[in-house]
């Protein structure tokens, strides 16, 4: 049986990046005769400057609106990263693993400590760290599969990186995972800069279209998005008309198809806008309803988290409990 883990950090309120990208991918995964564990990995927030009471808020949002988008407790497991202590127990242990160098070498890590000092903000270890204990998160599962967006491709290879070496130096170990990822709309751009991601941890700008947004905010956000210039028409180009692309690559992965086909059925930019409203609107409209109904009962939400962290607990401390003997460290 095919082991599944990924997570989302709890540190902006969930885009339509990250619906596409990765919840829509995991609610496909769970249906699958698969074992999946999803995890709101708020460890990972603390990594910048925050408010901790924000993160406790979107915490439960994250958690509201996996189970919102069709996660369900009875076939899969969702939990929160700081209520399993064997997250950050194996992170120092592949502390030790890793090296400081290939941390170093992380492309978001240079994006984003590169960002804060043109801020004039210091920048914390647990920023250059972070990709370790995305490891551990993964690792103590033996997981097999990981759902990720592109942009997180690189950790999962870090990940891979450190399960061979451990196994290499103590004794087999981990499971060496593979990163997964869907075909269209796995990193949807910014709908007002189309050549950055659609990122949840910045501004609420209009280019960013939020799971929870009213249907008429969508709509506007959507039909103010940059297109290109020039009279070339609706072309599929990521390269030189990225505007365009990214609408049609959102308007694929709500319809299921394909961009360049989907390019051709259009002569100007607001028939191709109204149809990616249109289809957006839809596309959230049931996780918006059915996340209203469960924040109105925000104890059935908390007890699935409590089950979900028992159950990932009982998988993680076997496998955490070996990797402290292989490494060398007397049991308790």
């Amino acid at each position: 049986m095919t082991r599944i883990f990924s997570g989302v950090k709890p540190t902006g309120h969930l885009t339509l990046g990250n619906y596409l990208g990765a919840v829509r991918q995991w609610v496909a995964a769970e249906q699958r005769p698969d074992e999946a564990l999803f995890c709101v990995v708020d460890l990972h927030a603390l990594t910048v400057e925050h408010d901790p009471a924000r993160v406790r808020r979107l915490s439960r949002q994250a958690a509201s609106l996996l189970l919102a988008a069709g996660l369900t407790p009875e076939t899969c497991t969702l939990f929160v990263q700081s209520h399993v202590d064997e997250h950050a127990r194996l992170a120092y242990l592949l502390e030790c693993t890793a090296s400081d160098g290939e941390l170093r070498r992380m492309v978001q890590y240079k994006e984003k400590t590169a960002k804060a000092r043109a801020a004039g903000d210091g920048v914390r270890l647990s920023l250059l760290t972070y990709p370790v204990l995305m490891a551990a998160d993964i690792l103590a599962y033996r997981t097999d599969e990981v759902p990720v967006g592109e942009d997180q491709r690189q950790h999962v290879e870090l990940t891979r990186d450190l399960a061979v070496r451990f196994n290499q130096r103590y004794g087999h170990t981990f499971t060496v995972p593979e990163a997964t990822h869907p075909v269209v709309g796995a990193r949807v751009m910014d709908l007002q800069e189309p050549t950055s991601k659609m990122g949840k941890s910045g501004d609420a700008g209009p280019g960013v279209v939020f799971i929870l947004d009213e249907p008429e905010v969508v709509r506007k956000k959507v039909m103010r998005a940059v297109t290109d210039s020039g009279d070339g028409g609706v072309v599929y180009d990521r390269a030189s008309r990225p505007g365009v692309a990214n609408l049609l690559d959102v308007l694929a992965a709500c319809t299921g198809g394909e961009p360049a086909k989907l390019a051709d059925g259009y002569d100007g930019y607001g028939a191709l806008k109204r149809d990616v409203a249109d289809a957006v609107v839809e596309l959230l409209r049931p996780v918006r309803e059915r996340h209203a109904e469960l924040t109105a009962d925000p104890g059935a939400v908390e007890a699935v988290l409590r089950e979900g962290a028992g159950r990932a607990r009982a998988m993680a401390r076997p496998v955490v409990d070996r990797a402290y003997r292989a490494i060398g460290l007397l049991e308790p």
